[in-house]
């Protein structure tokens, strides 16, 4: 597995042997052991997900305030913008978000690990996301950063408005939102 820095040290892109053939193809998406050694910890997966979004579906950005929930992300079907923010104050990457595209085709991986906000916006048609978390769904610490905050200056690849959630269009800007300490 290789591994692609990004310009916060601690989110990792992740990009596995793929074997193909005529018969298609072969990876190994998770290996516990080669992936505590690239993110120097130890992790543990106790909850799976998977959504299915259509075309400028954008979800996020979204994380835990207690509970914080890391996050092993990927497609299997499509293209998708993903993004992380870092909220941890004591980073000197607060406030700063790192994005990548992430599609079938390439398998790569981004490691968002806890204290930090995630979001993808759907390219393709169709897109199938699929997420390892280290924590489990609490709702009720459920916080959601506002997407297109300025202060985040994400260049979201919008062709059109994005169709977002109830929750997502009222998300917090960053000089308002609970952050980690």
């Amino acid at each position: 597995m290789n591994v692609i820095e990004t310009a916060i040290p601690e989110v990792k892109i992740f990009k596995p042997r793929v074997f193909e053939d005529e018969r298609g193809f072969f990876m190994e998406s998770y290996n516990r052991r080669i992936f505590n050694e690239l993110v120097s910890m130890d992790v543990e997966f106790v909850q799976d997900n998977h959504s299915a979004s259509t075309k400028n579906v954008l979800r996020g950005l979204h994380y835990q305030i207690q509970q914080p929930q890391g996050k092993l992300v990927r497609v299997t079907r499509g293209e998708v913008f993903d993004v992380a923010v870092d909220l941890r104050k004591s980073s000197p990457h607060f406030g700063q978000a790192v994005s990548t595209v992430l599609t079938a085709d390439n398998h790569e991986q981004m490691w968002i690990p806890p204290g930090f906000a995630h979001g993808f916006l759907v390219l393709s048609e169709k897109a199938e996301f699929l997420y390892k978390a280290t924590d489990f769904y609490a709702p009720e610490h459920e916080r959601t950063l506002l997407w297109n905050a300025p202060e985040l200056a994400i260049d979201w690849p919008l062709t059109s408005q994005p169709i977002l959630s109830d929750k997502d269009q009222q998300g917090m800007p960053l000089s308002k939102a609970e952050a980690y300490s």
